[in-house]
């Protein structure tokens, strides 16, 4: 198993399949990459079948024990179910979707090894959906989630945004997932500094706070230090969890993830430069790669935390005169 200079194993590694997207979110930054949407036809660039499953198969034999596959909407692959069912065996394989293809094809990915899905959805309102995703798809998504309860994809977790385009959707959003068994809330801090419009941010805490009175009960999770509240419903407990990376200087803190681009490029960090295009490697060349990236990677996702003389220190630039806390303890936790 490789482990980082902060004692962080790898054990996760998150596969965008492609960049292309039937959606065109407004707060989308694309896994980093900023806006890319174009030509809903494959590209060149996007890895084979096979590229994938020769990144699994060698992330797998570095102990890796789960894959998140992503987009863009990764399934506009044609080859999902495949590239499913020809991940390396005992890896966890899970997706995040907007969903609307999920309707005709949850059964198959099911069967073709398919355990855990994330959905995007930031409203429940068709209009406002529209306006936020850019496309008409809303009852499509819905019956997606259907279709992948049914399919025994259970829990669905449904991922949201939290900006000023989505906030005042979050009661209902809550109420939802209260109310619908098998459904679970996954509420996404907006990054500004990947996804620009910084006038788009809102005060997380202040969702925190409105969960925290509504909740019966509240966890918190050694991975990212994710707060977990749980609200009750007439027919049972909907679960949310916040996602808060900003300024937040435990985020990273036990982080135990690498990201592949489209392209076959391997990243330490949503916020790090892409490096190691790894689609035409050799599985010993792709080895070499996953060394070199972990050995790299940094303590926090942003600038909270700067090289000087060959030593980690806290950037008090970057961190603002409002944070008054020490820097983080880079010691990992297993999730």
């Amino acid at each position: 198993m490789l482990v980082d200079g902060f004692g962080r194993e790898l054990t996760e590694i998150r596969v965008s399949l492609t960049d292309r997207c039937n959606f065109d979110c407004v707060y989308c930054h694309n896994e980093g990459l900023g806006d890319t949407r174009g030509p809903m036809a494959p590209r060149d660039e996007e890895m084979t079948t096979d590229e994938v499953v020769r990144v699994l198969s060698v992330a797998a034999d570095l102990d890796v024990q789960a894959v998140k596959l992503t987009g863009g909407e990764p399934m506009l692959r044609e080859d999902l179910e495949e590239i499913v069912r020809r991940a390396p065996e005992g890896m966890e394989v899970s997706l995040t979707t907007n969903g609307s293809f999920l309707p005709d094809r949850a059964e198959g990915l099911v069967e073709a090894g398919l355990e855990r899905v994330n959905v995007s959805q930031d409203a429940v309102d068709p209009e406002a959906f529209a306006e936020i995703t850019q496309s008409g798809a809303y009852d499509r998504v819905i019956e997606g989630v259907d279709a992948a309860l049914e399919a025994g994809l259970d829990p669905v977790k449904l991922n949201m945004v939290v900006f000023e385009g989505t906030a005042e959707y979050i009661p209902e959003m809550v109420d939802r997932v209260a109310e619908r068994e098998g459904l679970r809330l996954q509420l996404i801090e907006y990054m500004p500094e990947i996804a620009g419009h910084p006038e788009w941010a809102i005060d997380i805490e202040r969702v925190h706070e409105w969960l925290a009175e509504r909740a019966d009960r509240v966890e918190t999770r050694d991975m990212h230090d994710r707060k977990r509240y749980f609200v009750a419903g007439d027919e049972g407990e909907g679960m949310v969890e916040v996602v808060d990376p900003v300024e937040n200087e435990m985020f990273c803190d036990n982080c135990h993830r690498v990201r592949v681009t489209h392209d076959g490029s391997l990243k330490g960090c949503l916020n790090r430069p892409r490096v190691h295009p790894m689609g035409e490697l050799t599985e010993a060349e792709i080895r070499a790669a996953f060394h070199e990236v972990v050995a790299d990677r940094v303590p926090y996702y942003g600038e909270f935390m700067i090289e000087e003389d060959g030593e980690w220190v806290r950037n008090d630039e970057y961190v603002g005169e409002q944070l008054v806390v020490e820097g983080p303890s880079l010691t990992a936790d297993d999730d």
